[in-house]
């Protein structure tokens, strides 16, 4: 069973920054590594699903015309909207409730393995019929994600979702990888 959207509040109840995204060395390094494993310098439209406090949309709104955040935390959101006011950020809980726009970048963050796997399979047939040229970045974490799922393996469900496309491992550390699948492949 997917994480339900009381269950991610109760992560943002101590506050708008569980992971201690803003102090942790770690954490800027990941969102350095993120940006560098994208394909271009710029995007027209990018969709970042699972966007929390907006930490990592710092990195990589700069480079987007616009920039659309989705989180299922109303704390998550606020706080990301006062980090970066130039891009939109939007309630739904994965893996519906996803925009309507164009994108030609979707990136999936440590979100994953919140979904179960039929969930990751849902989700992975709609970015692929609804964006199916859009580039794709997947940040994994590789240690205990405390779900149904390990990272490796709801990123595994989610590459099997979409055939046709060429994931190719940009960064692996003790800690995460982060694949990439180009947006001129064709799903």
């Amino acid at each position: 069973m997917s994480v339900t959207a009381s269950a991610l509040q109760a992560i943002y109840a101590g506050g708008d920054d569980p992971w201690h995204f803003a102090t942790s060395p770690y954490e800027q390094e990941k969102f350095r590594a993120t940006r560098a494993a994208l394909s271009r310098n710029a995007y027209a439209a990018a969709l970042e699903l699972g966007c929390g406090n907006g930490a990592l949309a710092a990195h990589l709104a700069p480079i987007c015309q616009s920039y659309t955040g989705l989180d299922a935390v109303e704390t998550a959101l606020r706080a990301a909207r006062s980090a970066v006011p130039q891009a939109r950020f939007v309630q739904g809980l994965l893996p519906r409730a996803l925009p309507d726009d164009a994108f030609d970048l979707i990136v999936l963050s440590e979100v994953l393995y919140f979904l179960d796997a039929d969930d990751i399979t849902d989700l992975a047939r709609d970015i692929r019929h609804r964006w199916p040229d859009a580039e794709l970045l997947c940040v994994t974490y590789l240690g205990d994600t405390g779900h149904a799922l390990s990272g490796e393996q709801a990123l595994a469900c989610f590459t099997a979702a979409l055939p046709g496309r060429r994931f190719t491992l940009m960064r692996r550390t003790a800690g995460y990888r982060i694949d990439r699948a180009p947006g001129d492949d064709r799903a």
